[in-house]
């Protein structure tokens, strides 16, 4: 039973996803009080990180809903089934705040759970990513809300992957019904004073539900995403490790068959057909995200090979242009195996209840941090005001070589014997390890410390021929620490390349890393032929690289900020 619940609690950060009930939001909250609850004041402005983030929350315009049909589940005091718009029922578990009454409301949190789980009900349990549990909401002063998504648990209906249409819309029917709940503090009739949390499948819902739904005061994704394209599909090439695990962990729950038809499809031809692929890109959040106006905290993870970096800087970029607060914070985990020292593990958790007592709760004296709080491989931190950071001087190498387009030396799987990490055993099988099977490219990181922060670029102008078929034709370039062994960041990136036998030249930006240089240190850049990452390309024939330049950006100024 206990190996189980660790198995349970590994795919709680196996990731889903993130279309349309919309409503506008227009001038400026002065905090006025209701019937429900004592005025607030307006959250005004904050410097972080050396950077004024405005925080005025826009007026919510949405019309009041009346509360969904619900009734308590028999014998379990915490449980209540909520009916969603279109009869199913979701599973919802309230963990209201003791100290909450008519007289003095509290605000409160939704935490929704990893692709595949029911809701949390366990208040002293592992919360999210080890550091967020319903204890500490409920000790930090909010009311917690925990539910079964539909498919999932106890809730009726088809898992559609965080659709607007269809999971969002489900939130909004459990906001409508928190709003109605005695104890809880509102905005106005309908609208509760509400933050969102949650890692993953839980991270995803809710970007999709604060770009459709304006009762939503701040949210802090954790290891979410951006796009299915871009996270599951990079460069048009299945992440087949992923979408088994994936699969694997929904195979007694009710999904939409779309997700099955990916597999296994993928797998065989090592694309996706044109219908699934518009189905997943159809999931966002994407666009989604820039109709987002709430303060927002970005986590991701230094090694999370699902949702890589780029999906949360994606997404942070997006919420910075559009004006409204965000942050963004890296740690070593995620979907993925932290195989160097993570640091300080309780990062995430400080952070992000900082943040929903900041912009939930509206303290002003909560200081949220440095706007960019990131780690690199040795667990050491640093902090800057803004991402992309200043750029140094960048680190440069050029080579070449000719890669034989088979099955075997590929890159992975990784091993770990010792790991104690606890989506170890699950990840590691499809976690890239250094190649046999290589074009190689060492690379002189010279004398002087640096910090390597963002997206590697590799230019390669080759020319090859492979046999007549069906698969794509890829190469992969990954990163490898000669000190350790170690890909950087479990990272590796598909490249599509064109083997007709002609010269060809390609520039790609690799999976953005973390990295500190010190003396001594030495990498490599790896061309493979295959990984367990991603579907198998095309095989046979050969690729002659006739050259390869890398490029490593560094930061300009970054000195270790305080643990």
């Amino acid at each position: 039973m206990r190996a189980r619940r660790r198995w349970e609690l590994a795919a709680a950060l196996v990731a889903g996803t993130a279309l349309v009930v919309g409503c506008s939001s227009t001038g400026a909250n002065t905090g006025s009080g209701t019937a429900s609850g004592p005025a607030t004041a307006p959250l005004g402005s904050t410097v972080t990180g050396g950077t004024v983030q405005a925080a005025v929350r826009p007026t919510c315009e949405r019309p009041a809903a009346p509360a969904p049909a619900a009734k308590p589940v028999d014998g379990v005091a915490s449980d209540i089934d909520v009916t969603s718009f279109d009869g199913t029922t979701i599973r919802a578990h309230w963990f209201p705040l003791a100290t909450a009454s008519a007289a003095s409301p509290a605000p409160t949190v939704l935490m929704g759970p990893g692709w595949s789980l029911a809701g949390d009900t366990d208040a002293d349990a592992v919360g999210v990513l080890g550091a967020i549990n319903i204890s500490s909401l409920r000790n930090a002063g909010f009311n917690v809300l925990t539910w079964d998504p539909r498919g999932f648990g106890k809730s009726t209906g088809s898992a559609m992957v965080n659709s607007a249409d269809f999971e969002g819309r489900d939130v909004q029917a459990l906001l409508d019904w928190t709003a109605a709940q005695p104890g809880v503090q509102v905005d106005r009739a309908g609208d509760p004073r509400v933050g969102m949390i949650g890692g993953s499948y839980g991270g995803g819902i809710q970007l999709t539900t604060a770009a459709i739904d304006c009762r939503v005061d701040a949210i802090v994704p954790v290891i979410a995403w951006h796009s299915l394209q871009t996270s599951l599909y990079k460069a048009d090439t299945v992440k087949s490790g992923w979408s088994g695990i994936l699969v694997s962990v929904a195979k007694s729950r009710s999904v939409d068959p779309h997700v099955d038809h990916a597999y296994t499809s993928g797998k065989e031809t090592g694309v996706l057909d044109a219908d699934d692929k518009a189905w997943f890109i159809a999931r966002g959040p994407a666009e989604l995200v820039g109709k987002i106006t709430i303060p927002t905290l970005v986590v991701q993870g230094t090694v999370d090979t699902l949702f890589t970096l780029d999906e949360g800087v994606t997404n942070y970029g997006v919420l910075k242009q559009s004006g409204v607060p965000v942050s963004m914070l890296w740690f070593c985990g995620g979907h993925g195996a932290c195989l160097t020292n993570p640091g300080d593990e309780a990062r995430v958790g400080r952070a992000g209840i900082a943040w929903l007592k900041r912009y939930v709760q509206n303290d002003t004296s909560v200081d949220t941090g440095p706007r960019f709080d990131f780690v690199d491989q040795n667990g050491t931190r640093y902090t800057a005001d803004d991402y992309p950071v200043a750029a140094g001087t960048p680190i440069t190498a050029h080579g070449s070589g000719t890669l034989a387009l088979t099955g075997t030396g590929g890159a992975g799987p990784a091993k770990a014997p010792d790991s104690k990490e606890m989506l170890a055993s699950l990840v590691l099988p499809v976690t890239p390890a250094r190649a046999t099977n290589a074009v190689d490219v060492p690379i002189d990181l010279g004398t002087e410390p640096a910090v390597i922060v963002g997206a590697p670029e590799v230019t390669l102008t080759y020319s090859g021929t492979a046999p007549a078929g069906d698969k794509p034709t890829r190469l992969f370039a990954q990163l490898v620490d000669e000190a350790t062994g170690l890909v950087l960041g479990n990272q590796i990136t598909p490249i599509a390349v064109t083997l007709d036998g002609q010269a060809h030249t390609a520039t790609v930006p690799l999976e953005i890393v973390a990295f500190t240089v010190t003396p001594g240190a030495k990498l490599t850049l790896q061309l493979v032929a295959t990984t367990v990452a991603y579907a198998e390309p095309r095989l046979g024939g050969s690729v002659d690289v006739s050259a390869v330049d890398v490029r490593l950006p560094t930061a300009a100024a970054l000195t270790p900020a305080a643990p």
